[in-house]
């Protein structure tokens, strides 16, 4: 072989050995493109219009402010709920036990006072201990006072009912409680625990007095041992759950001084109805709900002279008559089986029988007004009553139509003579819109006139407004002499006749006004008649 053919040979396997390049990775490629074709050059766009300006926005007024929701749901208020529902929760618990421990000695064992009390705080410790409740020493003793309160009290209702300020109480469900303060009604922030503890309180308040609610019987009057009266009614009456209504008396009974300072009545008028009550004439004291009845009833009540007899008749016993003669009936409505309704009609005949010298009804609103009236037309005068009405001429007409609910077939003048009899003297009461209470008219009944009801105003309310808007005014005499003024004479009742004598109010100066001159001075002014004149 060859020389040139070894040595082609020797290349060609060299050339079989050697190693085949490796093709390199994407992102190598990316990293090193391959240069890309020159583009063709595009045509050139055509120039768009420019577009007219837009007329500016008139700037919208700035938002007020919303209120930072979030803010107030922030972790403070969330941790305060979890804070007041584990303190409601742990009082609710510690309540149950301590009821369970001594409810049979709550409701059987007659235990007032300290003993009854001891006996609570021993079961609280022991429900404390048991449930290994945590809580600081210093809210320790509120804790125990709410659950005191809870089991021997009326819970949350024991701050308003302490409140000398709040007249009267309104519950519409558990969580919502109102109460009313000078005559304006507002919101408070107590709640009861649950629904259950409610009616367990309600439950409480009827119980103490011999009544029930329930389903049978859903609606009740009761009252409070200070003798404040309570009205309760629950579903399926109630739609929105049970609803308590509790008006408060003071503990201290109001005095016709109080009424005098409060404007509700002058100096002249209380001592013209003091000579009413004490000379045993029959009054009627007649107004709309709330105007102040019962306690002008037992205002007028103090007058009776302490020697005298006096029993009391009422639905719910409301009265506070401080005489030491005094007999108090109270009606009583039907048993779950409908059976011992005791009505006030059936209280009036019995008190008859009872040797009263004065007979005093808290109200009448049905057949006991036929009762009432004959009492008061068969030798028991001096009998004070009360009755819902808008004015005077309406107790009249109120009275007429109770007559006719007794059942009797009755001809309405018959009902008008008894009426015209019995009745003296109409005290009318009002309430403001500012919520003071006041007597507005006092009316005597003069008698019968074919077949109208004669009335005659003694007192009237002259209403004024004062600088700042307020309603204010007083109740003056109408300046006329009553017609049973000779028979307080003769029951040695002694009345100035200045009481009814009307105020004498300053005329008002007008200004002078100029003189019209007559025709005479006007033809004297011309020069004499003209004559010559068109006819």
């Amino acid at each position: 072989m060859k020389l040139s053919e070894r040595l082609g040979a020797v290349e060609a396997e060299a050339a079989a050995e050697k190693p085949r390049p490796r093709p390199k990775p994407a992102a190598a490629a990316a990293r090193h493109p391959a240069p890309a074709p020159e583009r063709a050059e595009r045509p050139e766009r055509p120039e768009r219009p420019e577009r007219p300006e837009r007329p500016e926005r008139p700037e919208r007024p700035e938002r007020p402010a919303r209120e930072d929701t979030a803010a107030e749901d922030g972790p403070k208020a969330r941790a305060t709920r979890r804070t007041n529902a584990g303190w409601e929760g742990t009082k609710k618990r510690v309540r149950d036990l301590v009821l369970a421990d001594l409810g049979p000695k709550l409701t059987g064992a007659k235990r007032v006072g300290s003993e009854l009390e001891k006996e609570v705080k021993a079961a609280l410790d022991r429900a404390l201990q048991r449930e290994d409740v945590r809580i600081s020493p210093a809210e320790r003793s509120k804790f125990v006072a709410e659950v005191l309160s809870d089991i021997l009290g009326y819970g949350p209702l024991d701050a308003p009912l302490a409140d000398p300020t709040v007249t009267e109480i309104m519950c519409n469900a558990y969580n919502q409680i109102w109460v009313e303060r000078r005559g304006v009604i507002e919101p408070t922030d107590l709640a009861f625990t649950d629904d259950s503890q409610y009616r367990q309180v309600i439950d409480k308040i009827v119980s103490a007095v011999g009544r029930r609610v329930d389903e049978s019987s859903p609606m009740v009057d009761a009252r409070l041992p200070d003798g404040s009266r309570v009205n309760a009614i629950i579903p399926p009456l109630a739609l929105n759950g049970p609803t308590l209504t509790i008006r408060k008396f003071a503990d201290d009974p109001y005095t016709v001084a109080d009424l005098i300072n409060f404007g509700s009545m002058t100096m002249d008028l209380a001592l013209f109805l003091e000579a009413c009550v004490r000379g045993k004439l029959n009054v009627l004291v007649s107004g709309g709900t709330g105007t102040g009845k019962t306690t002008t009833l037992n205002v007028l009540s103090s007058f009776i002279p302490e020697r005298e007899r006096i029993v009391t008749i009422e639905d719910a016993a409301e009265l506070q008559l401080q005489q030491p003669h005094v007999v108090r009936l109270e009606s009583r409505p039907a048993n779950s089986e409908g059976r011992g309704e005791v009505r006030i009609r059936d209280l009036v005949r019995n008190a008859l029988r009872m040797r009263p010298d004065r007979i005093v009804v808290g109200e009448v609103r049905g057949g006991e007004a036929l009762d009432m009236l004959q009492a008061m037309n068969t030798g028991h005068a001096g009998s004070i009553t009360t009755v819902h009405a808008n004015t005077s001429r309406d107790a009249l007409a109120r009275l007429e139509t109770m007559v006719l609910m007794a059942g009797f077939d009755l001809p309405v003048r018959a009902i008008r003579e008894q009426i015209a009899s019995a009745i003296n003297v109409i005290v009318q009461l009002e309430r403001a819109s500012d919520g003071v209470r006041r007597v507005v008219s006092v009316e005597e009944v003069q008698g019968l006139e074919g077949d109208i009801i004669l009335l005659q105003q003694l007192f009237r309310h002259v209403p004024r407004v004062s600088v700042d808007g307020r309603q204010v005014g007083e109740i003056e005499a109408a300046g006329l002499r009553p017609k049973f003024l000779d028979q307080l004479v003769h029951s040695g009742v002694d009345l100035p006749a200045s009481v009814f004598h009307a105020p004498v109010r300053p005329r008002e100066v007008r200004p002078k006004t100029r003189a019209v001159p007559s025709v005479a001075e006007l033809i004297a002014r011309s020069g004499g008649p003209v004559t010559g004149g068109p006819r």
